[in-house]
């Protein structure tokens, strides 16, 4: 087609139509110039404003992925690396901390956003050195301390031909942060983490270690598995791992009233393995498309399997990202290159290791002065219209700044007491760019309590790790469970020792009170 335009004067049989073609074809490369380098100048752009690192917590005071909680506290202790003197010491702290009337909150890698890991003027425990594992292969049973992160584990596990069961879709989380909020992921037709725990051992209060699994310890085994490090230290974990795969991706691009219909499609092939959506968040399709990505179990030939690597492009990546923020253009920008652009680059097949081999800092914000916050709600397939109607209309009304809109899908949770996959559930997955300012925060606060109504009139609820915005009342009706929760938490933990901002909130007498009244 260029080689033709070029020649196209030639052919002009008087001087003034070849001026006119002269003409034509210096605009058409203008034109054609203008488009190419628009997104390469957004991109530029982008990457010339995108900060190296985040900045650190001033000395004394601790945060979590959020950067809205910094928290004074009084000590940061790091459980040591050896197993019977980290059971020892950590004993003699719980005692140490109650002589002197200090509190203890209980962190990993800190990656949820309501302060569940911090408590003001306390001792914050950080279990991230207590990181060992070992691998029984014929039960399929991975033991591994509570501190070690999935981004040890997966690279271990790969080497021996295994996986993780259920995680969440990054590797930059610890087990004991894992099961502590009960994760879940994109492996289809999964309950939360709780359902691949086999056993574990928890130190309580008053020093002791208990067993917990689902024939010893029973109730205890329910309660702290997505009970926010409420009940004690998860000292090591006894998880139940998988065959590593090669899995073949297969996209739909399609408007969202054909998501349903289109996704039982594609999930009629008994080897389906992984599955997860994304929306649309360009303002002229606000929420009108989805991409639906499924990826199939595709057996490699003579059992070869692709190689265990970061993800590729990650800088571009990035970039095309990080560039949709306070950007409609940004946005419009990726949408392209996700739905048009990367699945002509991606590769044909994956591991199963690969997939879940990412960590969030490929994307994360590092700017001084905005943040990332997220949000989630569980839906079930009946209220699906209905809370995609409510955040079409919500958001644009709070005029919050949407990144992502991830949909997963999550089965019915047998296991842990305060449960949110009572039922089979849709989980809608939001990122928001906001100001690290009061006021930014009262403005999302805002859009969170109308987000959580309206996933509650839609017969769901919203999951616990993030910002504490719901009011007591939300959180009470969206798990109507809590109250005999806060009081087995009183009955194992009879001097509330172990403390967060998540129990101060809504745990405490008066707060249960106040929601019960309502």
């Amino acid at each position: 087609m260029m080689r033709a335009l070029f020649l196209f004067p030639k052919r002009c049989k008087t001087s003034r139509l070849r001026r006119n073609c002269v003409v034509f074809t210096l605009l058409f490369l203008i034109l054609m110039a203008v488009v190419i380098s628009r997104p390469i100048l957004h991109l530029a752009q982008t990457a010339w404003q995108d900060s190296e690192a985040r900045e650190l917590a001033p000395e004394g005071f601790v945060d979590d992925a959020s950067r809205m909680n910094l928290t004074e506290v009084s000590e940061v202790w790091p459980v040591p690396l050896n197993p019977k003197e980290a059971e020892a010491q950590l004993a003699r702290l719980f005692e140490r901390a109650r002589r002197e009337g200090l509190e203890i909150s209980i962190a990993g890698a800190r990656h949820s956003m309501g302060g569940h890991t911090l408590i003001p003027g306390g001792i914050m425990i950080d279990m991230t050195p207590f990181n060992k594992m070992s691998l029984d292969e014929k039960a399929n049973l991975l033991h591994v301390q509570s501190g070690a992160k999935w981004s040890e584990i997966i690279p271990w596990l790969d080497q021996r031909g295994k996986s993780v069961a259920i995680m969440q879709s990054n590797n930059s989380f610890t087990v004991g942060g894992s099961v502590s909020v009960n994760c879940h992921g994109w492996q289809y037709g999964r309950p939360p983490i709780a359902s691949s725990v086999e056993s574990f051992r928890l130190m309580l209060a008053d020093g002791s270690i208990v067993n917990c699994s689902r024939s010893e310890n029973r109730e205890l085994f329910s309660l702290a598995l997505g009970g926010y490090g409420l009940f004690g230290v998860i000292l090591d974990v006894d998880l139940r791992v998988v065959p590593n795969e090669r899995y073949r991706l297969e996209q739909s691009i399609i408007p969202v009233e054909e998501a349903l219909s289109t996704f039982d499609k594609m999930l009629e092939d008994a080897d389906v393995a992984m599955t997860f959506a994304r929306m649309n968040i360009a303002s002229d399709q606000f929420l009108q498309e989805v991409v639906i990505n499924v990826l199939y179990r595709d057996p490699a030939p003579g059992e070869s399997m692709p190689d265990l690597a970061k993800p590729g492009l990650a800088t571009i990546r990035r970039h095309i990202f990080r560039g949709s923020s306070e950007s409609d253009y940004g946005k419009k920008l990726r949408w392209k290159a996700e739905t048009k652009l990367q699945p002509q680059v991606q590769q044909s097949y994956y591991s199963r290791n690969q997939l879940l081999n990412e960590g969030v800092e490929v994307f994360e914000n590092r700017s001084a002065d905005y943040t990332d916050i997220l949000h989630e709600y569980f839906v079930p397939k009946s209220g699906l219209a209905q809370f995609t109607k409510a955040l079409r209309e919500i958001i644009p009304r709070h005029e919050q700044d949407l990144l992502n809109v991830t949909i997963r899908q999550v089965e019915v949770d047998e296991d842990t007491f305060l449960r949110y996959a009572d039922q089979r559930l849709f989980a809608f997955v939001l990122l928001f760019y906001q100001p690290r300012t009061e006021d930014g925060d009262r403005k999302m606060e805002a859009l969170s309590k109308e987000l959580i109504e309206a996933a509650l009139q839609a017969e769901g609820r919203y999951y616990l790790p993030y910002r504490l915005h719901a009011t007591p009342e939300q959180f009470h009706r969206a798990y109507p469970q809590a109250k005999p929760f806060f009081e087995l938490k009183k009955t194992y933990d009879p001097q509330e020792l172990f403390q967060n901002q998540f129990y101060r909130k809504y745990g405490q007498p008066s707060q249960l009170v106040d929601s019960l009244k309502n």
